[in-house]
């Protein structure tokens, strides 16, 4: 493997309010959820975010503990994130979100072979523009991911959402979207279509997830469909995460990540890739089989 990854983003305590009052909560956040699904499949990563001194953040230290990933607290006066699905009698949900991103990653020790990031951190300013300078800076240096995974009522204006993630896609060597995420941010445009006009922005990889259809890559302008994989799913709660976590690492231990990683990804052959993008499709099959954010480990992925 031999390439330490910096993901940069935030964490978030997803609290479910049920209607009978009670609630169960768990550790979140999408960078959050791909640093420590990169964890568990052994690789050397560490997590650059902001967490409150406060009671919601306890549950998210001792999760990110537990999976062995390396924290980066930035220094910041705001409140842990917190995201609060409200269930009604019918069983639908509300959302209640109290989340704040002012990262300001000056004077910290952050050299790293990859940066990953993505969702609320890179498009909730103040901080979105501190992550987008952290990418501009490490291009000269390492490798860039970026998923992001949007969401929609936090992130205001469309089209300067759209202006935004395509300059992070130019600046990415691998970007992974839903196809939910393309489906917002380009309303009546097919999924194919944003994936090739992605790629034509720069990124030598970019990825669709598709849900129950499988994913769609593109490789320098090559596609390549990955048949989907059926499983019985508890929920779908953090399976892009795991998809992504195990994408960064099949590209990590193919040596296509790192200071060297972008030359040799510009000259790797589609059937590595297939191989690896049909691996992090498995990797968020195992994730809906099971309740939660819950990545599988190196063991149980390559035994799948």
């Amino acid at each position: 493997m031999g390439t330490a990854i910096l993901t940069v983003g935030e964490c978030v305590l997803d609290v479910v309010r049920m209607p009978d009052g009670t609630e169960a909560a768990h550790a979140g956040g999408s960078p959050a959820n791909v640093a420590v699904g990169l964890s568990r499949l052994g690789q050397q990563v560490r997590l650059l975010t902001e967490l409150g001194d406060d009671a919601a953040a306890v549950p998210i230290r001792a999760h990110l503990d537990a999976s062995g990933v390396a924290t980066v607290i930035a220094p910041s006066s705001v409140r842990t994130p917190v995201a609060t699905a409200v269930i009604g009698p019918d069983g639908a949900a509300t959302y209640e979100f109290d989340i704040a991103w002012t990262l300001e990653a000056s004077g910290l020790d952050l050299d790293a072979g990859h940066l990953h990031t993505g969702s609320i951190a890179a498009h909730l300013d103040p901080g979105a523009a501190a992550v987008t300078a952290m990418v501009e800076a490490a291009r000269g240096h390492a490798t860039v991911s970026y998923d992001p995974n949007v969401r929609p009522s936090l992130v205001g204006d469309r089209a300067e959402v759209v202006a935004r993630t395509e300059h992070l896609v130019a600046l990415s060597d691998v970007v992974k979207a839903s196809d939910e995420d393309l489906l917002w941010l380009y309303p009546g445009v097919d999924t194919d279509e944003a994936v090739r006009a992605w790629s034509l922005l720069g990124p030598a990889l970019v990825v669709a997830t598709l849900g129950a259809e499988g994913s769609l890559a593109c490789l320098r302008g090559h596609m390549i469909a990955i048949a989907p994989l059926h499983v019985d799913v508890a929920d779908t709660v953090g399976a892009g995460d795991s998809y992504m976590a195990a994408l960064l690492d099949g590209l990590a231990r193919a040596r296509l990540l790192g200071p060297q990683g972008r030359q040799e990804l510009a000259a790797v052959d589609s059937a590595t890739v297939e191989d690896i993008v049909s691996r992090a499709a498995r990797a968020a099959a195992i994730t809906v089989s099971r309740a939660g954010a819950n990545p599988p480990t190196l063991t149980e992925l390559d035994g799948a």
